[in-house]
């Protein structure tokens, strides 16, 4: 039977690890949750970033035709 999930190991500073307990806490989330959350945030906004500079270069390839 195939997983549907794939475990990964991360590490971060101590400080850093405190707040997503605390926000873990607060929101009862899981570590995974957020994570998944965070990366799917980062992820969209790198696909917007590119979009963005794809429009820029089509635009500067129009004005100087």
């Amino acid at each position: 039977m195939p997983t549907t999930r794939k475990a990964i190991t991360i590490s971060m500073p101590p400080k850093m690890a405190e707040q997503v307990r605390q926000v873990m806490e607060d929101e009862g989330r899981t570590m995974s949750e957020l994570i998944r959350e965070a990366l799917r945030q980062y992820m969209d906004a790198r696909e917007r970033q590119q979009r963005g500079r794809h429009q820029r270069a089509e635009a500067r390839t129009d004005d100087q035709e």
